[in-house]
């Protein structure tokens, strides 16, 4: 059964790791996906934080858009998975690595992440995208 409007963005909201899809323009290749963290509030962009010289982020900059699918399987089946155009891409600062790794990491964790991520994995992007098409359904028990 479809999820309604409110019911997929809250669940969009939650700190699910997502599988990031992108046409990479490569000839006989199927989309580029990926896990990635993301950030996401009812009603507004998502973001996400990638690496300013990854694949990711080259490919995501030529095709001008690209999907996130989240998911679980408890209590029930459910996922949403949206798609839309990139609407800015944007210098990583180390206030929004703060922000999207509390997101997904233990409190006591986030400070030795957020330090060792920002000296060792190079400059990075954040790319919002704003949602444009949706499919979302909860499948009930499995």
């Amino acid at each position: 059964m479809a999820l309604t409007r409110e019911d997929r963005e809250k669940f969009l909201a939650e700190p699910h790791v997502a599988a990031l899809a992108v046409d990479d323009g490569e000839e006989d290749r199927a989309p580029l996906t990926v896990p990635i963290w993301y950030q996401y509030e009812p009603g507004g962009d998502i973001w996400v934080m990638t690496g300013r010289d990854s694949r990711k982020a080259r490919a995501i900059a030529s095709a001008g858009r690209f999907s996130l699918m989240v998911d679980r399987v408890e209590p029930t089946v459910r996922y949403v998975s949206v798609e839309g155009p990139v609407v800015e891409t944007v210098a990583a600062t180390r206030e929004q690595l703060v922000e999207i790794s509390a997101r997904y990491l233990e409190p006591g964790k986030v400070e030795a992440y957020v330090d060792f991520a920002w000296q060792n994995h190079g400059d990075q992007l954040v790319i919002r995208m704003r949602p444009q098409r949706w499919i979302s359904s909860d499948l009930g028990e499995a």
